[in-house]
């Protein structure tokens, strides 16, 4: 399978589900752990986002996070935290994701939550688009 890759933004974008209460929190979390590393985190739902990155697909933002690097590849999901906290102290312990089997159990339950995000966590647009979204 061919790696996805984009326009190169020059930093690490990360991409989530702005409408989606627990990615909210993640991204959060994210901005915390991450720090001043300059990577940016960005709605997919915001207008004139996606349109920057030619390639990522609204049908896999809707599915999973999106970890744009600065080079212009892109990583999802389970991955795509791995890659975004890899860097930071500590984080080298993320690697043990690509164990043979760690790796497909962790793909799996990221894959179960985000099937489920807005039954667990609820929505936050209050413009009635979430209501599409929410199955």
């Amino acid at each position: 399978m061919k790696a996805l890759t984009t326009t190169p933004p020059g930093h690490d974008v990360i991409l989530y589900d702005g409408h989606c209460r627990l990615c909210r929190g993640a991204a959060k979390q994210f901005e915390r752990l991450l720090g001043s590393s300059g990577t940016e985190l960005r709605s997919f739902r915001d207008e004139g986002v996606l349109a920057a990155f030619p390639g990522v697909q609204p049908d896999r933002c809707e599915k999973a996070m999106q970890l744009v690097q600065g080079d212009g590849r892109v990583f999802e999901g389970a991955e795509a935290v791995v890659q975004a906290l890899g860097r930071r102290p500590l984080g080298k312990l993320l690697f043990v994701y690509y164990v043979p089997g760690l790796r497909q159990v962790a793909d799996w339950l990221y894959g179960l939550i985000a099937r489920y995000r807005f039954r667990i966590a609820g929505r936050t647009c209050s413009d009635g688009a979430c209501a599409v979204h929410f199955k």
